[in-house]
C-alpha cells in the first residue's frame, strides 16, 4: 500500500485508488461535482483541484484534478494551499453565474451537495451582474420533475443514465452556456431506473416529483431503516414521514445488494401506504354485508373465539413477515398452514430453495453478479422480476472492458478511457426467454422460445459442459448449447440465472443441473447461481414451511368437505392465486374468513372479520430475499390507534386463547428467537439485526435529525398541548432527535448526514472506505441463510422434457411480466399507476393472422370446454414462440390465466376495452 503526503501528513491509502477516492476514505474534505464511486472519474466539473509537488523542495507545485490522479508511492499533494483553494473557488463562481438564487424554493433545499461545497470552498460573494441564461423545462413523466436552470453541466445525469443505466432518451444538447440535459422532446423518461437521477444529481435538476407535490425538507423527516417489497431482491431503502405520511424512498447503501441504486418501481411504489383504500379500524360483516367497526378489544374478541375450534386452517404470506407467518403457523398448527402461494408457484419456489440449498455453487448477490464475465438467462426476464439484478447485470457485461483496461494498466475509475478503449466490446450474456427483455441490446445472442424449450436449450448446455451426449436435442439447438457451453467453460465467474416467472419448474432444473455441471469442472472460483423469486419473503416462506406443505387446493378440498369452520388469511389476496371460481369455492364454505390486511381488496371484502394490518413502514419484521438474506425493516412512524403489525393481532390473538407456545414471548424480539429456534433453515434470522436491547454508546438512535423542526407545533390545530413522544420498546431505535446516529451497524442507519454533507454524499462519512464495494462500519445489513455447499452430489439430476408442440387449435399462455402493473402494491402509488398500460396479450405476426387479429384488437380466452375466461387486447410481438401467447401477469383481467395451460383463443367482436383491463389491481381506485 503506497504511503502519500498530504498537507504534510502521512497516510497509507490502498493501491489502484485516485487522491479523491484516497482524501474521501480518509475523511478529509475535499469538493467534487462529476466523481460518483459507482460511475469513476471524468474530469469534467474541475473542482476536487489539488496542488501535486514534484518533491520535498518544490514550493509552488502544479494544480491536479484530484480524481484523475492516481496515488503513487512518495507522492505529495496539499488541499489547504491559497492556489488550490482560490482555483475551487473561481470554479463554484464559474458555475454559479447562471444558477438561480432560488434555494428557498428548491426541492433539493437543504440536502443539496452544490450547497455543501460552495460553503466548503468559502465562495460568498457574486460579481457578476449580468443576465443569467434561461432553460425550458420538460415533462420527463410522473416520478422525475425537471428544473434546468440549476444545471451547473457536471454530466452526472448522462453519464449514470446512459453509460451506467442502458438508458438511449436522455442527452446532453448544445454548447457552453447553451448545454442542455433532457431529451429531444417531452415526454416519459423510458428506463426503469431514471428515478436514480433524484440522488445521482448534485443539484436540483431532477427531483422527486411526487415528494415535490407534497414537499418537506430532508430535515424535517423522520426516518428508518427499512426493506423493499416490491421484489424479492431486498434492496435497503430509507423510507422518510412527516404529519402521518410516507413523504418519500431514499436509497440506504448495502454493499452487497443493492449498493448507490434502487429500481423506479422500489423508490416510488411505497405510495400506496397512504392509499384511501387502507383500512384503518377492525370490522365485522352483519348479516346484510356491511361491516360494523369495532375496537381492538371487540375485534380480538372475535378474533379468538372464532380461532377456539379444530377446525381451522391459515394462508400465510410471501409479502408478510417470517414472524408474522410463524405466528400464523403456530396458531392453526403446521399441517392446517398454507404458504399462500398459488398452486402453480408453491411447488417452484419449493424447488427454487432445494436447489439453492443443495447447489455447490456460490449463491449470488449484486455484488457477485457484477463480477460475473459469462450469463446465462433462463427463462427471466428480469428486468421486469428483479429489476435491480438487471442494472446489475448491465455492470457485469463491461468486465470485458476492464479486462482489457487492466492489460493496459488503466485503473477500473478511468471510466471514459476504458469505455473509449472497449469500444462495443463485451462480456457474454446469453438470454433465453420467452419473449424480448429489455437486456436485449447487451447480450451477444438471445433466444425466444417456448418454457420446455428453453429448458432443452439449459439440459443441453449442461451435458455440452460436462461432456455428455444430449440425444434429445436437434442439431440447432446442439451448435446455440455449444456456444454458450463454451463461453461458460471459458469465464472466470460464470452466473447461470432462472427463477419461477414463467411457471415452469423443467426450465429451473436445467439452470441447476447447468450450475452443478460448472462445479463439477472444478471451476474456481465456484460459479454463480441466482433463483428469482416473485416477493419479498417468498424465499423465507419456503424455509418456514415443511415438505408437503399444505396448498390452496386442498384447503378448498376440505372446506367443500364441511371440515374448514375458520380460516385466518394473512396480507394475501388470494383471488391474485387463483381462478376466481376456485377461491369463491373456498371462501364460501367456511363460516368464519378473518382477514388481516393493510389495503382493501376482494378477499378482506369476502371476510367476515377484518382485522387492519400495519404496512411495512409502520412495523418491523423480517424478510428474507430470493439470495437467502435475512433483512429486518423498522417502523418509521407508527400506525394509527386500530392498526396493529399482523405479527401483534397474532400475538394476542394467542395471549387471549391462553396458548402455551407464547407465554414467554414478551416482545418481537422472542417472536424471531422462538421462529429461529424452531426451523433449522431460518436459525439465523436473528443475527439480521441487533435486538431491541442494542444501544449505540448508551443511547438509543434517532430516527428524526437534530435539526427537526416543528414538534411544538405540527398538532397545534389539534391541541395547544405537546403530546409525548411514542416510546418504542420494540426496537433500538427512537421516535426522537434524542440519540447518537454514528457507528452503529448498516442495519440500522435510519439516514446520513454529516457536518458540512447535507447530501446523500455524506455516506463516505459512514463508510470504512469511500466506494460502491465497501461496507458500512459494523457491516453489512443482513445475514446469509444460504450458503455453497462442499457435497457436489447433492443436487439430483433431472430429466430434459420434450419439444414443445402446440396443440391445434389452442396457445399455451406464458407470463409476461411487467415492472409496473404486475406488482399488487406498488398499483396502489399513484405515479407508478400512471405508468401502467392495460391488460394485455401478446402473439406473434403468424398466429395474429390465423386468428384474423391485428394490434390493439381484442381476442376472447376460452378453456377447453369452451367457457371464456377473459377478453384481453392484443399486442403484435414477434419475440412470441409460435403457438404461445405471453399475458400480462398480475392484472385484474389476467388472474383467471394460469401459466402453462393450453387454451382456445378467437377474435373478439365488438370490442373495446373495460374497467377491469385498466385497472391493474384488486381495489384500486384512488388512481
Amino acid at each position: 500500500m503506497p504511503i502519500i503526503q498530504i498537507d504534510g501528513q502521512e497516510h497509507e491509502v490502498d493501491t489502484g485508488q485516485n487522491i479523491l477516492q484516497a482524501c474521501l476514505s480518509l475523511g478529509l474534505d475535499l469538493p467534487y461535482f462529476c466523481w460518483h464511486p459507482s460511475m469513476g472519474s471524468v474530469g469534467a466539473c474541475r473542482q476536487c483541484a489539488v496542488v501535486q509537488y514534484q518533491h520535498a523542495e518544490d514550493e509552488h507545485g502544479r494544480i491536479v484534478m484530484a480524481c484523475m490522479t492516481p496515488v503513487t508511492e512518495g507522492a505529495l499533494f496539499s488541499l489547504t494551499g491559497d492556489k488550490a483553494q482560490r482555483f475551487r473557488e473561481g470554479i463554484v463562481e464559474a458555475l454559479m453565474l447562471n444558477h438561480p438564487h432560488d434555494c428557498p424554493v428548491c426541492a433539493e433545499g437543504g440536502e443539496c451537495h452544490l450547497q455543501d461545497m460552495t460553503v466548503m470552498v468559502g465562495h460568498r460573494d457574486r460579481k457578476y451582474r449580468g443576465k443569467k441564461n434561461t432553460h425550458h423545462n420538460q415533462y420527463l413523466g410522473p416520478l422525475i420533475h425537471h428544473e434546468m436552470n440549476r444545471c451547473i453541466t457536471c454530466y452526472r445525469c448522462t453519464r449514470y443514465y446512459n453509460d451506467y443505466a442502458g438508458g438511449t432518451d436522455l442527452a446532453a444538447m448544445a454548447a457552453h452556456d447553451h448545454i442542455y440535459f433532457g431529451r429531444h422532446e417531452e415526454g416519459v423518461l423510458e428506463s426503469e431506473f431514471a428515478g436514480n437521477l433524484v440522488e445521482v444529481c448534485p443539484t436540483g435538476v431532477f427531483t422527486d416529483k411526487p415528494l415535490v407535490h407534497e414537499y418537506t425538507r430532508k430535515w424535517d423527516l423522520q426516518s428508518a431503516p427499512s426493506i423493499c417489497t416490491s421484489c424479492a431482491v431486498g434492496c435497503n431503502t430509507s423510507p422518510g414521514e412527516r404529519y402521518g405520511k410516507l413523504k418519500r424512498i431514499h436509497n440506504r447503501f448495502n454493499a452487497d445488494v443493492n449498493g448507490y441504486f434502487l429500481c423506479d418501481r422500489g423508490r416510488f411504489g411505497a405510495n400506496f401506504v397512504n392509499s384511501v383504500n387502507n383500512l384503518n379500524y377492525p370490522g365485522s360483516r352483519t348479516e346484510d354485508g356491511r361491516f360494523n367497526a369495532l375496537d381492538q378489544q371487540q375485534a380480538l374478541l372475535k378474533m379468538a373465539e372464532a380461532c377456539d375450534t379444530n377446525n381451522i386452517a391459515g394462508i400465510g404470506s410471501p409479502r408478510a413477515s417470517v414472524e408474522a407467518n410463524y405466528l400464523l403457523r403456530t396458531l392453526v398448527g403446521a399441517d392446517n398452514f398454507a404458504p399462500g402461494f398459488s398452486d402453480v408457484e408453491q411447488p417452484l419456489v419449493e424447488l427454487a430453495l432445494t436447489i439453492q440449498q443443495s447447489s455447490s455453487a456460490m449463491i449470488a448477490d449484486i455484488k457477485n453478479i457484477e463480477s460475473a464475465d459469462a450469463i446465462l438467462i433462463l427463462g427471466e426476464d428480469v428486468t421486469n422480476t428483479a429489476p435491480r439484478i438487471a442494472l446489475a447485470l448491465r455492470q457485469s457485461v463491461r468486465n470485458k472492458a476492464y479486462e482489457l483496461a487492466a492489460d493496459l494498466g488503466l485503473e477500473s475509475w478511468q471510466d471514459s478511457a476504458i469505455r473509449t478503449l472497449a469500444q462495443n466490446q463485451r462480456s457474454p450474456l446469453f438470454i433465453a426467454t420467452v419473449g424480448d427483455s429489455r437486456l436485449d441490446d447487451v447480450a451477444e445472442e438471445r433466444f425466444n422460445l417456448a418454457p420446455d424449450d428453453i429448458a432443452r436449450l439449459g439440459f443441453a448446455v449442461a451435458a455440452n459442459i460436462a461432456g455428455e451426449a444430449n440425444l434429445g436435442s436437434d442439431d440447432e439447438l446442439q451448435q446455440k448449447a455449444k456456444n454458450i457451453a463454451k463461453a461458460l467453460k471459458n469465464a472466470k465467474r460464470p452466473l447461470i440465472i432462472s427463477g419461477t416467472s414463467c411457471g415452469n419448474s423443467a426450465l429451473m432444473e436445467s439452470a441447476a443441473q447447468v450450475t452443478q455441471a460448472l462445479c463439477n469442472a472444478d471451476k474456481q472460483p465456484l460459479p454463480l447461481l441466482s433463483m428469482i423469486v416473485a416477493e419479498a419473503n417468498s424465499l423465507g416462506q419456503a424455509m418456514l414451511i415443511s415438505d408437503n406443505a399444505v396448498s390452496l387446493s386442498d384447503l378448498t378440498a376440505r372446506a367443500c368437505a364441511g371440515a374448514l369452520e375458520t380460516l385466518v388469511v394473512l396480507e394475501n389476496d388470494l383471488y391474485r392465486r387463483g381462478k376466481e371460481k376456485d377461491i369463491n369455492e373456498l371462501l364460501e364454505n367456511i363460516t368464519n374468513v378473518i382477514v388481516i390486511d393493510g389495503l382493501d381488496n376482494r378477499t378482506l371484502s369476502a371476510s367476515s372479520l377484518a382485522l387492519p394490518a400495519a404496512n411495512f413502514a409502520e412495523s418491523e419484521g423480517t424478510l428474507v430475499s430470493m439470495e437467502g438474506r435475512a433483512q429486518r425493516h423498522y417502523p418509521v412512524y407508527l400506525p394509527n390507534a386500530q392498526r396493529r403489525a399482523s405479527w401483534h393481532w397474532l400475538l394476542a390473538c394467542l395471549k387471549q386463547m391462553g396458548r402455551d407456545e407464547v407465554t414467554e414471548i414478551e416482545c418481537f424480539d422472542d417472536i424471531t428467537q422462538a421462529c429461529a429456534t424452531q426451523n433449522s433453515s431460518l436459525s439465523g434470522i436473528t443475527t439480521a439485526a441487533p435486538n431491541h436491547q442494542f444501544r449505540n454508546i448508551g443511547v438509543k438512535i434517532p430516527r428524526q435529525t437534530h435539526r427537526y423542526s416543528g414538534r411544538t407545533a405540527m398538532r397545534a390545530d389539534i391541541s395547544v398541548h405537546e403530546p409525548k413522544q411514542p416510546v418504542d420498546k420494540e426496537t433500538p431505535l427512537a421516535f426522537s432527535m434524542e440519540g447518537l446516529n454514528r457507528s452503529q451497524p448498516g442495519s440500522l442507519l435510519p439516514f446520513v448526514w454529516a457536518p458540512g454533507w447535507n447530501s446523500n454524499q455524506s455516506l463516505h462519512k459512514f463508510q470504512s472506505e469511500v466506494g460502491g464495494q465497501l461496507k458500512l462500519k459494523g457491516g453489512t445489513a443482513g445475514t446469509r441463510l444460504l450458503q455453497a455447499t462442499d457435497n457436489s452430489n447433492n443436487i439430483a439430476l433431472f430429466e430434459s422434457p420434450a419439444a414443445f408442440k402446440a396443440l391445434k387449435g389452442q396457445w399455451q399462455m406464458v407470463p409476461r411480466h411487467k415492472i409496473y402493473g404486475s406488482d399488487e402494491l406498488s398499483v396502489h402509488s399513484p405515479a407508478i399507476a400512471k405508468l401502467v398500460r392495460p391488460a394485455f396479450v401478446e402473439i406473434n405476426a403468424s398466429d395474429a393472422k390465423k386468428l384474423g387479429v391485428n394490434d390493439g384488437d381484442g381476442v376472447d380466452l376460452n378453456d377447453n370446454k369452451g367457457d371464456k375466461l377473459t377478453t384481453l387486447e392484443v399486442s403484435i410481438n414477434d419475440s412470441i414462440a409460435t403457438g404461445c401467447v405471453g399475458y400480462s401477469v398480475g392484472f385484474i383481467a389476467t388472474e383467471n390465466l394460469l401459466a402453462g395451460e393450453s387454451l382456445v383463443l378467437s377474435k373478439a367482436e365488438n370490442w373495446s376495452p373495460s374497467e377491469s383491463q385498466q385497472a391493474v389491481s384488486s381495489g384500486v381506485s384512488d388512481v
